[in-house]
């Protein structure tokens, strides 16, 4: 059993005794109190099982186990103690989210036994947290190649606005950035449930009727309702419920959430949308701002003033100019970013500039190719910057 295991005790003879009884079994580190345990931990972790005492000076053991809970999640937690007392077992339970509970004196078969069953459990948690993250990863890169797929124009906006958000959740101090970047490049999966009509009819400017009114209305709802099921995007998927909810708590969805409750991400691509959309048309910067300024109750006023800060044209780092390059279908690639937008001979939008090539991506432009022809040649951003 090759595993690690770290044992916290303020009595010498005890760790002794566990280091050399169970030395042939299992690697056994020791530490003589809470402080030196949490270092232990940080240094020479990580460790699969981890058995203290509750009574111990100056850090006890279950302040111990809440900040190791913190710093090493998948630690499986055991508590030894001659003080079987029905508190101590409470206090544990409740904030050190303890495996077991042990009563000295424990025989070395019977620890050995404790300490195996540990063991078993963490390497459970820890393959189900891996097949987690992979199935997470699988999930997005899923949904993302659908939406690259069905509509290359609003998944090129999605990645603009990607990119504008980390910066945003970068100036307003957050960490975790990835919810953010993720909030942004998933708030408008449920489009691609909108009829092709309709979403023509949005980008030409026309009106619409009320059912399609609706459709857009409920969108949020949609693409929500396709995140909320993947383990660990709750948090995201709400992100993408509130994108459209005023500051004031007018919008969608209609309840009475308002304000800080809005989630944070919610309020920054209520921000950032708005922008993007009123600087695609004739405003500039300066003017889409003093239009936005002017709709009360819309905006948080801190998340407004932070962009406006973030984006301003002084806070921009100019970068080296893009070369491009110019290839055949033949040679395109996975992971090549389009200079130009791919448009098929009949002028139907396939793949929009700025996309970084999927394999589907791929697909969907050598089928157009080999069926209808495209329009123009291809050009994709040559890597590196120019040594000029």
């Amino acid at each position: 059993m090759p595993d690690k295991v770290l044992f916290v005790d303020d009595d010498p003879a005890i760790l002794t005794a566990y280091q050399r009884a169970l030395h042939k079994h299992v690697q056994v580190d020791i530490a003589s109190g809470g402080a030196e345990g949490l270092e232990k931990i940080k240094t020479c972790g990580p460790y699969s099982v981890v058995v203290t005492d509750i009574q111990m000076p100056v850090m006890g053991g279950i302040e111990f186990l809440t900040r190791t809970n913190e710093i090493a999640p998948d630690t499986v937690r055991m508590v030894l103690t001659g003080n079987a007392g029905l508190k101590s077992v409470m206090d544990a339970l409740e904030h050190g989210s303890i495996f077991r509970y042990l009563t000295k004196p424990v025989p070395p078969d019977n620890m050995l036994a404790s300490l195996e069953a540990g063991v078993k459990q963490y390497n459970l948690q820890v393959a189900e947290r891996d097949l987690l993250e992979k199935t997470l990863q699988g999930s997005i890169k899923v949904m993302l190649d659908i939406l690259s797929t069905v509509n290359p124009e609003i998944f090129g906006r999605a990645q603009a606005l990607k990119a504008s958000m980390r910066q945003l959740a970068i100036a307003l101090g957050q960490d975790q950035l990835w919810r953010f970047e993720l909030g942004a490049m998933l708030a408008q999966i449920g489009m691609v449930t909108i009829p092709p009509t309709t979403l023509y009819k949005v980008r030409k400017g026309q009106a619409l009727g009320p059912i399609e009114e609706g459709l857009l209305k409920r969108s949020p709802e949609i693409s929500h309702g396709l995140i909320v099921n993947i383990p660990r995007l709750e948090a995201v998927a709400k992100i993408v419920l509130y994108q459209n909810k005023n500051f004031d708590g007018t919008g969608f969805p209609d309840n009475k959430i308002s304000g800080a409750e809005i989630p944070l991400g919610a309020r920054m691509l209520r921000v950032l949308t708005d922008l993007a959309e009123l600087e695609s048309g004739s405003l500039s910067q300066a003017g889409a701002y003093i239009m936005m300024r002017k709709r009360a109750g819309y905006y948080d006023p801190k998340i407004l003033d932070a962009a406006a800060a973030c984006f301003s044209a002084g806070a921009i780092v100019p970068t080296s100019a893009v070369q491009t390059l110019t290839v055949a279908v033949k040679d395109l690639r996975m992971g090549q970013k389009l200079a130009t937008d791919v448009v098929s001979a009949e002028g139907a939008s396939l793949v929009c500039a700025g996309t970084r090539l999927t394999a589907l991506a791929l697909e969907k432009i050598r089928n157009a190719a080999e069926l209808t022809g495209l329009q123009g040649p291809i050009s994709i951003e040559r890597e590196g910057r120019s040594s000029s």
